[in-house]
């Protein structure tokens, strides 16, 4: 149960943060649907727009001026993150510089602090790279097969493999998750389990190596493996053996502002369709006359309206200290089921044109789909409501 008196906490009742909607609406003006779509053709990382939103600096939102960046709470970063995604943008290529970072924040020594986080206030220093996913235990994470072996030079060996790493090619640091004592020896399955920073640009070559994968999204994915990379002992995050529930801390802010770039992505395909629905004339009146076209429509923004109140609670809870794991997998279900229904329904009214790609519906549609799967699927979402919350029985 939350510690925190969960009910004392007055909820947002709207959007927040006008000033930087504002500011990001101006800077997303400047990348266009053009601009997106011939990304998405060539495959190409969006460097031009994320250097814009570190040097205006929106990704060092989250952390403490003492270190370079403003010191926001998570519900300011939010607004970042649904605003890009309002106006037709696309944040994931650079979103993790908010977010990863927290583990060093709240687990990382005064000196690893001090060390790493003014350089990624700033932009310097890119920590996209979050190493967790495996091949063979998908989000089973408590049973991964990266290891960390430690030598008797104090340094450990790192071998292994990791996948769906997106933005490794685009990061300086990598914040990975590896067993350092085998699972046979932990009296928990989620213990055993450290978190390390790794300097990627020491490591690629020397024990490290990426592999692009060519996915339905333009996300700069890839498989990473480690083949004996020896890191030094002071990477490592933490106390050895509590990896698991430090890196869990920063899942649940990556499900909170994920799930605001899902309601960023819902206000823009009901904005999209309301628009095509007032302007498009067929049979002498306006397509959005007709129910068949206008109901749908309605019923997404109802659901999305709903779905921003789970999330705007869950940063509320988030940004107070309390415990918002139940929160926060709630807010990313329905946020992402919001945007998924108002995606096809955008789909739906464009008709054949929501297939051109000069109208950006057709990217947007893909972008929208992952959020079912990723970062947490929906069955998973499903198991812990049902297990942790409800008190039903563990399936497996």
């Amino acid at each position: 149960m939350n510690q925190i008196d969960t009910d004392a906490i007055a909820m947002p009742v709207g959007p927040q943060w006008g000033d930087i909607r504002e500011a990001v609406a101006r800077l997303c003006e400047d990348f266009p649907d053009a601009y997106w779509n011939d990304l998405d053709a060539r495959d190409a990382y969006p460097k031009e727009f994320v250097r814009t939103l570190t040097e205006s600096g929106f990704l060092g939102a989250l952390i403490p001026e003492a270190y370079g960046g403003s010191g926001l709470p998570l519900a300011a970063a939010g607004a970042v993150l649904e605003t890009i995604h309002e106006r037709g943008a696309n944040a994931a290529a650079c979103h993790a510089q908010m977010y990863t970072m927290g583990t060093v924040l709240k687990h990382g020594s005064d000196a690893q602090k001090a060390r790493y986080l003014p350089g990624i206030a700033s932009g310097e220093l890119r920590l996209q790279a979050f190493g967790v996913t495996e091949p063979t235990t998908g989000s089973d994470t408590t049973q991964l097969k990266t290891r960390a072996e430690k030598t008797d030079r104090g340094t450990y060996v790192i071998n292994g493999q990791k996948v769906w790493t997106s933005r490794a090619m685009e990061s300086d640091l990598m914040l990975l998750l590896a067993r350092t004592t085998p699972a046979d020896q932990c009296a928990k399955r989620s213990d055993g389990m450290s978190v390390f920073l790794v300097d990627m640009r020491a490591a690629l070559s020397n024990g490290l190596s990426l592999s692009k994968i060519d996915a339905m999204i333009n996300h700069n994915t890839c498989e990473v493996f480690f083949d004996n990379l020896e890191i030094p002992a002071d990477t490592l995050i933490g106390e050895e053996g509590k990896g698991f529930r430090y890196i869990v801390d920063s899942m649940n802010a990556e499900r909170i502002l994920i799930a605001y770039e899902c309601i960023g992505d819902a206000k823009y395909f009901i904005r999209r369709a309301t628009e095509y629905a007032n302007d498009r004339v067929v049979f002498g009146k306006p397509i959005g006359t007709n129910q068949g076209i206008q109901f749908p429509i309605a019923q997404a923004y109802a659901q999305a309206q709903a779905a921003e109140l789970m999330v705007n609670k869950a940063a509320t809870l988030f940004d107070s200290g309390a415990k918002a794991a139940e929160e926060a997998n709630m807010a990313k279900l329905l946020a992402a089921d919001a945007s998924w229904a108002a995606a096809e329904t955008c789909m739906q009214v464009f008709g054949g044109f929501a297939f051109a790609k000069e109208y950006g519906i057709e990217r947007k549609w893909r972008e929208a789909r992952l959020y079912q799967t990723a970062p947490i699927s929906k069955n998973m979402i499903f198991a812990y409501l049902g297990q942790h919350v409800l008190g039903l029985p563990r399936s497996y």
